[in-house]
């Protein structure tokens, strides 16, 4: 009995950072904010299939988003390295959440596509810089050997607000509408706006860099230089833009599953319900050394998981295997995130996760756009296993080429 309970402890989520009040409530905050925020983005994809009748609008949803997401997610990890990230974290919140107060309207009044798109535009902006200031803040709050952990915490929460998030779109979608989606995700929000109220003052630390041109710059360069990092994040480019299948939903509910709501919502929820699994028996995520070989291979397990899910007809069996390829994206999140926040000092740890926003938010678009696109001039199916075979051969293909990300070991 003993030996399964060592057994379970090594393999179970470390809880430690949530005994640190601040971290708790940074967390919580977070995860009840990010509920109502997958709750709008299954809603706005859903309201602009039933606006237009087309998976390429729907796509077109990945560029309107990119660009701000690009711009500001860079220029806002700079900002945080020169000022308070409390105040920022606040500021940005708000953007986000007027963007979502605007969906409301338009949803009851106008119902007009251009304002979707300007809202969504606009809702990048807030979450290009929250997003950044919210993990470089991470490592002020928990100590240095505590920061897997945390960031293991965050992806998970992260993970169970997208899945329920998802579900209760198709609920609320098949029951009250958009307007009500919108209105539910403006109350959630509140909670992540009362965290930020609540963290103490977070002031720069070491040298401070005017947030411009020169400090993006110095951030960039910086990556280019240190090839690990930089193989960390074109790994997972590889994975979003070639495989991500999620602008690809309304179509295969309305082709395979008649258009049910709730089909949708399990759809749009599976990848990260595996990855809450994933989250809860990642004892042993922290044990694995050899991470540049363990990235590439868990990126190549997600592009082939998501292939099969293109040609399964069952919704369950659809479900399980993104399920199962939202266990390996978690996973490698997990070893990027913390690679990044271990190797750079606090003066750089803005811009950093910066352009870590901007890979990680950004591959996704690029992926709407390339599902979308693809589907449009080859088929539903075509595109969706397509992508994931490519996916798979290619992050090989490039993880084992490059010598110092293929014998990377993780730094003590």
């Amino acid at each position: 009995m003993g030996r399964v309970s060592e057994l379970f402890r090594r393999h179970m989520v470390d809880t430690r950072p949530v005994q640190i009040l601040d971290y708790r409530r940074l967390l919580a905050g977070q995860a009840v904010g990010f509920i109502g925020f997958q709750l709008t983005a299954v809603a706005v994809s859903a309201e602009v299939y039933a606006l237009t009748g087309s998976s390429f609008w729907v796509g077109l949803l990945g560029p309107v988003a990119l660009v701000p997401l690009v711009v500001f997610g860079l220029w806002g990890g700079a900002i945080a390295d020169a000022m308070d990230r409390r105040r920022l974290l606040l500021a940005s919140s708000v953007i986000s959440w007027s963007a979502t107060l605007t969906l409301l309207v338009n949803a009851v009044t106008l119902k007009s596509i251009w304002v979707i798109m300007v809202a969504v535009a606009v809702q990048s902006m807030g979450f290009a810089v929250s997003s950044p200031t919210r993990n470089a803040i991470v490592p002020r709050l928990v100590p240095v050997e505590l920061v897997p952990s945390a960031n293991t915490l965050n992806f998970l929460f992260s993970s169970f607000s997208s899945v329920l998030g998802p579900l209760l779109g198709g609920v609320i979608l098949a029951g009250g509408g958009y307007g009500t989606a919108y209105l539910i995700d403006a109350v959630l929000f509140t909670a992540a706006l009362y965290a930020a109220f609540r963290l103490p003052p977070l002031e720069p630390q070491g040298e401070v860099t005017a947030p411009g041109p020169r400090a993006v710059a110095d951030g960039l360069r910086y990556i280019m230089r240190t090839p690990v990092v930089l193989m960390s994040f074109l790994v997972d480019i590889i994975a979003m833009a070639f495989a991500l299948p999620r602008a690809l939903y309304p179509e295969l509910t309305a082709v395979r599953f008649d258009g049910s709501e709730i089909a949708y919502g399990w759809l749009a929820a599976a990848i990260p319900l595996g990855a809450v699994v994933g989250g809860v028996f990642s004892g042993w995520v922290g044990r694995v050394r050899r991470q540049g070989v363990a990235l590439t291979l868990v990126i190549a397990v997600w592009g082939i998981t998501v292939a099969g899910a293109g040609l399964a007809e069952s919704l369950w069996l659809i479900v399980l295997l993104l399920a199962f390829g939202g266990f390996a994206d978690l996973v490698s999140a997990v070893w990027r995130q913390t690679i990044l926040q271990t190797y750079a000092r606090d003066s750089m740890r803005g811009r950093l996760q910066g352009v870590f926003f901007v890979v990680v938010a950004g591959g996704p678009r690029l992926g709407d756009l390339r599902a979308g696109s693809t589907a449009s001039m080859f088929g539903l199916v075509p595109a969706w296993v397509g992508g994931g075979l490519v996916c798979a051969v290619t992050v090989v293909v490039v993880g084992l080429a490059v010598p110092s990300f293929r014998r990377y070991r993780v730094r003590s």
